[in-house]
């Protein structure tokens, strides 16, 4: 099954589990031991022959156990080997059929041998199966670096790396690879940091603070309490009541004249106008016997006409926005129909930082609600990419906005019965919560060189990769260990470079250079506060 012209590295000395230790056949210097030791690299794909197939596995770790200054030729050298699976040879072509998993494990003293690009090319190989490029392999930067289209959308994906390590372009490169292949497609981008409005061209339709519509008839009464109600615990436990009384009561109003009537509570989506909800504060009011008890409405009716008149807050809570759009509203989200624009952007940054997280929380209700009433009708996959993920979805409970996190939650757990995908980018996988992150079946992990991340991570790749987590902190920039269900095996990717004129706007500005110019004047200031008066970027 192994080529004539594979090197032996080693021989098996021990066997536990899922890892073999070997001893490596270098002696005295020598041209075939130094192309042993370049052979044994960590992230090296390696056979191991038995007698009912040949056994794959990845070098996690090499090192000396008699270690001399200078080298000895009796030094000892051990290489580590993590067991991915095994290959049986098809008989008609000689195919080899790759299978995760290892029926029979290596005896000692059998021989492990490197792999050959045309061996490698088998086993990386996706024959029958949808699948994109997104790279090349590091190990040989000859072969082609694909993935699963099906597995890796439709069972979540997560990218993980430090800030600068390429996850803007690793996302960019992603897609664009999958709607190359597959223009239709349905996916929703959060956009934190306005880094992806130039990343997909034409392809893209950027829904900026301007163009954005949420109304607020759309918000559950958790997320619009949060808009509306005072942060302080004693003042919120006040106006909570009555606030959830005049919403009901102003959809009482609007739902009175409508022809269709629906079971009403208080979250159902339906519009009302904020002239009824201030009407009915007031009446309720008006009720009071003390003029003391008025206070709670008063914050809330004060609330209601700031955020009316501030023109951050248009896009949500305008009076204009009481038609009922929603239709129209989900239409250009989830890009149905696609019109040749599969990728809907929404850039946060423009928006009040205090009623980001009600967004995001609404929209990933909206999409997870719009495919659980879908029924039986036609199917249209969508993708949510939620960039700086750990923001929405922190692991300690006490952070974030609890609706958006059950939210997210919802689509990793719940997302692929209803035809929902994630994909969660983030810096700082320690600080996302662990139960979505484990929902991620393949892992796009980047360089981490801070120790609580590496540990964290530990705990969520498969234990056959954890060999692998030694290479992390010595990733080059758009370079990634790749696991999990979209890949046939772990492997070291590096990937494929983009143009610059489809570039995210992520890359660190050269302080060496800007430095030595001074190019910017007074009128250059004036524009920046004239948009910072303006809002608008």
């Amino acid at each position: 099954m192994v080529a004539h012209n594979s090197i032996e590295i080693g021989q098996v000395i021990s066997v536990t589990g899922s890892k073999v230790i070997g001893i490596m056949a270098t002696g005295n210097a020598s041209r075939q031991s130094d192309k042993v030791l370049r052979a044994a690299q960590v992230g090296s794909v390696v056979a191991i022959t038995t007698p009912r197939a040949l056994i794959f596995g990845i070098i996690g770790g090499v090192h000396t156990e008699n270690p001399s200054f200078p080298t000895r030729g009796d030094e000892r050298r051990i290489v580590e080997v993590d067991l991915m699976g095994e290959a049986h040879k098809k008989t008609s072509s000689g195919q080899l059929i790759f299978q995760r998993g290892v029926s029979a494990y290596p005896s000692l003293g059998a021989a492990i041998l490197t792999m050959t690009s045309r061996a490698l090319a088998q086993i990386y190989a996706q024959p029958g199966v949808p699948c994109v490029k997104v790279g090349t392999l590091r190990q040989d930067s000859s072969l082609p670096a694909t993935l699963k289209v099906n597995e890796l959308i439709g069972q979540h994906f997560a990218i993980l790396g430090n800030s600068g390590t390429g996850k803007s372009c690793t996302v960019t490169v992603l897609l664009r690879a999958i709607l190359k292949d597959f223009p239709n497609g349905h996916v929703v981008l959060l956009d934190p940091h306005d880094e992806y409005a130039k990343a997909f061209g034409d392809q893209a339709e950027v829904i900026s603070a301007g163009k954005l519509k949420f109304p607020y008839w759309l918000l559950t009464f958790e997320e619009a309490a949060e808009a509306i109600c005072s942060k302080e615990p004693a003042k919120r436990e006040a106006e909570i009541p009555i606030l959830k009384s005049a919403i009901l009561a102003a959809k009482e109003i609007h739902m009175s004249a409508m022809d269709e009537q629906v079971p009403l509570t208080v979250d159902t989506p339906i519009p009302y106008r904020l002239s009824n909800l201030t009407d009915q504060i007031k009446s309720e009011m008006g009720r009071l016997s003390r003029p003391e008890e008025s206070q709670p409405y008063n914050r809330i009716i004060s609330r209601l006409i700031g955020l009316q008149a501030d023109s951050r807050y248009e896009f949500m809570f305008s009076s204009l926005l009481v038609q009922d759009s929603m239709s129209e509203i989900l239409s250009q989200i989830l890009r149905i129909p696609v019109n040749d624009k599969p990728v809907t952007i929404l850039p946060l940054a423009g928006l009040p930082s205090e009623i980001v997280d009600v967004v995001v929380s609404l929209l990933c209700r909206l999409i997870f609600d719009y495919a659980l009433w879908n029924g039986s009708g036609p199917q249209a996959p969508i993708l949510l990419v939620c960039e700086e993920a750990h923001r929405y979805a922190p692991r300690d409970h006490k952070l974030g906005f609890a609706p958006t996190r059950r939210s997210i939650s919802r689509i990793a757990k719940e997302g692929r019965k209803y035809g929902i995908s994630l994909g969660l980018v983030t810096q700082r996988p320690s600080e996302i919560s662990e139960a979505i992150l484990s929902q991620c079946n393949t892992l796009f992990v980047m360089r981490l060189s801070n120790e609580q991340d590496q540990q964290f991570v530990t705990h969520v790749l498969p234990e056959s990769a954890v060999g692998l987590l030694q290479a992390l902190p010595a990733l080059r920039t758009q370079e990634a260990i790749i696991v999990g269900e979209g890949v046939n095996l772990p492997m070291l990717v590096c990937f494929d470079s983009i143009v610059d004129t489809s570039r995210p706007r992520s890359d660190t500005q050269s302080v060496s250079e800007a430095w030595r110019l001074d190019e910017a004047g007074l009128d250059e200031v004036d524009k920046i506060v004239k948009r910072w008066r303006k809002q608008e970027r």
